[in-house]
């Protein structure tokens, strides 16, 4: 039971005291100790002053975000999985047509039911690349709807060299695709674009290699170990959710399936541990390579919705992503996960966990 001066009712000299102290301290930035001396008082009264003006709701705390972003889940998800940053945004309908990240389901956001707009996602996340990025700095873009989302939607960006860290999905959409948001990230920083015009997969090992000696996308290439910042998409193993999978014929799907595979990044495959599997497929692809990406300072992954939680999840625990923006609909599901925990994502382990 509260006893004391401080149970009992404030008389109007402690009211205006009380409420020109908490000026000074919330408003105007004063210290206790240059409040005590204004006052005459000791600084342990300006701290009891204080206190109590916040117990008599004198003064009121409000912590605000924008209205789509979900504090609570990004702070739950930073902690849940060693992230850097985690940034939640609220989920929301989109129209059919344009979802990519998300689910059709019935539910609200505080279940994890509506879908994602992709767009909503690359504003959020062209906003934390802005913050994240320094003049200087090489940025590294991976294909994936999402990091196009987010390049349409960047306005600023510090001085910066652009790299291009995959093919393209499809050659005859490279102007529409990564290759354009290469460029336009390049324009928005004012710094050089190192774009790569190739497909993504390629038929054979050897076919691949031989681009990759190609003078423009060796020159690409060269600068992966440079690069500081990159931003990256997570697609599930499952139709219209990962472009990889799309590209597979249905025998070579069903033999990645077999050997576990639950989630891609950058042609990189991962079981629901958060292990590679299926390296064999690296090496027909035009993309970073793990060891390299692992070396990335700030990797931050783009992706949401219910359908590709899981695949989150996985890449999550794998250790190469040290950022995600997400929403809240696979906030709630990771947020739930009895799976094995994170690896630790800012050791930036390898991601076959031996080191």
């Amino acid at each position: 039971m509260a006893t004391g001066r401080s149970a009992t009712r404030m008389g109007p000299a402690e009211l205006v005291q009380a409420a020109a102290m908490a000026r000074r301290f919330y408003l105007e930035g004063k210290s206790k100790i240059q409040i005590a001396e204004e006052f005459g008082v000791s600084r342990f009264k300006v701290a009891r002053v204080l206190e109590t003006a916040l117990d008599r709701d004198l003064v009121r705390i409000e912590i605000r975000v924008p209205a789509e972003l979900d504090a609570e889940r990004s702070d739950a998800l930073r902690a849940r999985y060693g992230l850097r940053h985690a940034v939640v945004v609220e989920s929301a309908t989109a129209p059919a047509d344009t979802l990519d990240e998300g689910t059709a389901s019935t539910g609200g956001a505080s279940t994890g039911g509506a879908p994602t707009d992709p767009e909503n996602l690359g504003e959020v996340a062209a906003d934390l690349l802005g913050e994240l990025v320094a003049e200087g700095d090489v940025l590294g873009l991976a294909w994936g709807r999402s990091t196009i989302h987010m390049a349409a939607a960047l306005h600023r960006l510090p001085p910066c060299t652009v790299v291009q860290l995959t093919g393209v999905y499809d050659a005859g959409t490279a102007e529409r695709g990564s290759v354009e948001a290469v460029r336009r990230a390049a324009a928005v920083s004012g710094g050089e674009a190192h774009p790569i015009y190739a497909p993504m997969l390629l038929p054979d090992p050897a076919t691949a290699d031989a681009l990759r000696r190609q003078p423009g996308i060796a020159r690409a290439f060269d600068y992966f170990d440079k690069v500081t910042v990159a931003a990256v998409s997570i697609g599930s193993w499952a139709p219209g959710i990962s472009t990889v999978y799309d590209m597979l014929t249905q025998e070579e799907r069903a033999h990645y399936a077999s050997l576990g595979a639950a989630a891609e990044m950058s042609a990189h495959l991962f079981d629901s541990d958060g292990r590679r599997i299926g390296r064999d497929l690296g090496e027909r692809c035009i993309t970073v390579e793990a060891n390299r990406l692992r070396r990335i300072p700030e990797v931050v992954a783009i992706a949401g919705g219910l359908r590709k939680a899981d695949a989150i999840g996985a890449v999550l625990r794998s250790g190469l992503v040290t950022s995600l923006v997400t929403d809240t609909a696979a906030a709630d599901h990771l947020l739930l996960e009895t799976g094995p925990g994170p690896r630790p994502a800012l050791d930036r382990m390898d991601p076959d966990g031996t080191g």
